[in-house]
């Protein structure tokens, strides 16, 4: 049985990570299956209630309001249109739904007290209710675990010797104080970040490495891919491999085998094989929707027909009594169209 450890040195994931790519694969597989079903994938939906105008300026994202994208601004959305958001996804077999807010912050305002009501509404919907609202102060976090809330994302990005140049307008302790008041509320903790920043493998390690030694493993690591967006002083990256996303997957299953390792942004790029690959060395979860906050995404008729040809079933939310809804299933006749 692996062990359960907190204790990784930078060297020991730097041989993880470089080992050969097909040997990697199948440590991560047989480490995910003595964790999880390797068949399980579970469904999640993020969307954003609150929408650019962020006073950060992170390199890569499109709804810092110093960049020219895109992206419309819209103000914090009202909890029944959230919430009536949150129903078409159960519906459409998502068992976890994420709220995300372009903040730097919470504050303690009506639009806090908003999100604090659409938290409490998703809940009753028997979804795992997931919020990504920036900095969290520890009385915030408590006030969203009283409202229901069962987890928070807060990325680390990447490693903390690259932050600095990707980010200005916070500190990567700022982001670990937050991760540490999420933790000490007794609420999930979700946390990973995005390779294709201009990083090394250095920094991929890096990244890995704060995360596996945290006090206790993040319960879900998202692994993002960059989407490049035209405005962004990260428009011109490379598109990342399937290679390097199986690698940081793979290796994030070995070192933290209890985690959902969350597919995330980048999937769009991906197809169906390259995903596979993905799930084999320890992947078992995927945003569904057109969109991922503001970046594109594969649509829920593409991920059904995956689910099928690939025999996945929805994992069921972690909720005592509640059942996953069932993956709606679409005819053979469709999938094959």
């Amino acid at each position: 049985m692996s062990e359960i450890r907190n204790n990784w040195t930078r060297e020991e994931i730097a041989a993880i990570y470089n080992s050969p790519v097909l040997e990697l694969i199948y440590r991560a597989a047989t480490v995910h299956r003595e964790f999880n079903d390797p068949q399980e994938v579970q469904v999640c939906t993020l969307l954003s209630v609150k929408t650019g105008g962020c006073p950060e300026d992170c390199a890569y994202c499109p709804q810092a309001a110093r960049y020219h994208t895109d992206v419309k601004v819209h103000k914090l959305m009202e909890v029944e249109e959230v919430l009536g958001k949150a129903q078409e996804a159960k519906e459409s077999g998502s068992t976890r739904f994420c709220m995300g807010a372009a903040w730097r912050e919470v504050r303690n305002n009506r639009d806090f007290d908003k999100v604090l009501d659409m938290v409490k509404g998703v809940n009753k919907l028997g979804m795992e209710v997931c919020c990504t609202l920036g900095m969290l102060t520890e009385e915030q976090a408590n006030k969203l675990k009283e409202a229901g809330l069962y987890a928070y994302n807060h990325n680390l990005d990447t490693s903390e010797e690259h932050y600095g140049d990707i980010i200005s307008t916070r500190t990567y302790k700022d982001r670990l104080d937050t991760l540490e008041n999420v933790r000490q509320a007794k609420i999930s903790v979700c946390s990973g970040g995005i390779i294709g920043l201009g990083e090394s493998m250095e920094d991929r390690i890096g990244m890995l490495h704060t995360l596996s030694t945290l006090p206790e493993h993040p319960e879900s690591v998202p692994v993002n891919a960059l989407v490049p967006v035209e405005g962004t002083p990260l428009e011109e990256q490379p598109r990342v491999s399937v290679w390097e996303m199986v690698r940081m997957i793979a290796t994030a299953r070995i070192i933290m085998p209890k985690a959902m390792v969350r597919l995330s942004a980048g999937r769009v790029r991906m197809n169906t094989e390259e995903q596979a690959l993905c799930f084999m060395a320890g992947a078992n979860s995927i945003f569904a929707g057109d969109k991922l906050l503001t970046t594109p995404n594969p649509n829920v008729v593409s991920d059904q027909e995956m689910f099928q040809v690939l025999n996945l079933k929805p994992r069921k939310a972690f909720k005592e009594g509640e059942e996953a809804v069932k993956f709606q299933q679409i005819p053979s006749a469709q999938a094959e169209a």
